[in-house]
């Protein structure tokens, strides 16, 4: 028997028969003596009606306290049909909005931030045998208004609320059955893991793998709340997410997954002063737009310039090329240009920690490959290099031979 949250997704409760699947489920986990506090996300689709109405209405500039209010909806309809799909199998249930249950935020509307969670309700609930199933992505401020959590934000409150009730595990159900050494779409010998770290779940969330939302696994290792990634249409022991355990670290991998990102976009700004403050004169401006800047490159030349090469995302490359032409004079530079047709691979494994070699390994598959290096940037447990986009799929079935992790049932298949 244990104390379990369990997550479901859009899809996962998309149609009135998944949500009855979804029921079916939580009954022979009930009967098997579990207890369970669910978490559901609106049905697949329903967010996006939703947001449309509202532009529909207010073109221009959307009213965000009154698109949270719009936008909780989606997930009081799926707690209401689930509680009534389990009460149809005998099973005790009752549903509860993030109002209900006090999931206290600050006020940021359509980002806020989770400040408190009051079990007490859920709590007396499971004590009376009953399965709690709590709108996901929204909580309510101070003030008593309606707040939501932004884009993912199912996850975060249902590992939220795991750490709050002390729960055994939270377990994710998502269209996948776990976490893949890469994604089986590019690479078809892609194995799904048993088991990961949170610091290798959080580097590969950041470099592109969409199976998990970075707040969510960051609030899980800020409080080791153990999470497990499922399927909700088929049966499996998904992929574990939790601490390294120090007693398997000669065991480890030395790389356990492959990541990358499509949505890329490289600038360089050549020939300007290689003076302090150089660098805050181009980023800062940057940092007022509220472009988020990744890989970060200088090269020092013998005149006493620099050229200066950063990323960004792919959407917001124009925005900032225009942005810096016309600010050529002003930052005394030579020519400012650019690529929006590049792409970042990365190798992430925290058996890179205590093995030495691994880039040279890296870095001579993908040269044998005839794939040209970019920019480069490291950290203890990721190697992460910028490459031209037409090359990506190249380089991912390279490197995932090359650090063996197919393994060997996906090597007979």
């Amino acid at each position: 028997m244990a104390f379990l949250v369990k997550k479901y997704g859009g899809t996962s409760v998309g149609t009135v028969e998944r949500i009855q699947h979804v029921a079916r489920s939580l009954k022979e986990a009930r009967d098997a003596g579990d207890d369970i506090v669910v978490v559901v996300s609106a049905m697949s689709g329903e967010t996006n009606r939703l947001v449309a109405l509202a532009k529909a209405v207010q073109p221009a500039v959307v009213d965000v306290r009154e698109l949270d209010v719009l936008l909780s909806t989606g997930e009081q309809v799926t707690i209401a049909l689930l509680s009534m799909a389990l009460k149809e199998l005998g099973v005790d249930a009752c549903s509860y909005t993030g109002a209900q249950v006090k999931i206290l935020t600050d006020d940021s509307h359509s980002k806020a931030r989770i400040l408190s969670i009051d079990t007490k309700p859920i709590m007396k609930d499971i004590e009376a045998g009953k399965v709690v199933v709590v709108a996901g992505f929204q909580g309510v401020d101070e003030s008593g208004d309606i707040t939501t959590l932004g884009r993912g934000g199912s996850d975060t409150s249902a590992v939220a609320l795991a750490a709050a009730l002390k729960c055994d595990e939270c377990q994710i159900f998502t269209d996948v059955d776990g976490v893949y050494t890469t994604d089986p779409r590019v690479e078809g010998r892609a194995r799904r893991l048993d088991r990961i770290t949170f610091e290798e779940m959080l580097e590969m969330a950041s470099l592109g793998s969409k199976v998990l939302q970075i707040r969510a696994v960051e609030f899980a290792g800020k409080y080791n709340v153990p999470l497990r990634v499922l399927s909700s249409f088929k049966p499996g022991e998904g992929t574990l997410i939790t601490y390294d355990d120090e007693e398997d670290s000669m065991e480890q991998a030395l790389v356990s997954g492959i990541a990358f990102n499509r949505d890329e976009a490289q600038i360089t700004v050549a020939g300007v002063a290689d003076t302090p403050g150089t660098a805050f004169a181009i980023l800062g401006p940057i940092s007022d737009l509220n472009v988020e800047v990744d890989m970060i490159i200088q090269n020092v030349g013998a005149d006493d310039t620099t050229d200066f090469t950063f990323t960004v995302h792919r959407d917001e490359y124009k925005r900032v090329i225009d942005f810096l032409n016309s600010k050529k004079a002003e930052l005394g530079a030579k020519s400012i240009s650019g690529n929006d047709r590049i792409a970042k691979l990365s190798i992430v494994g925290v058996g890179m920690r205590s093995h030495a070699g691994i880039a040279s390994k890296m870095f001579r598959r993908l040269s044998e490959s005839g794939i040209n290096m970019r920019l480069i940037t490291t950290s203890e447990i990721k190697i992460s290099v910028v490459i031209d986009e037409k090359y990506l799929e190249l380089g991912v079935r390279a490197l995932h031979e090359e650090f063996e992790l197919a393994g060997d049932e996906a090597e007979k298949d």
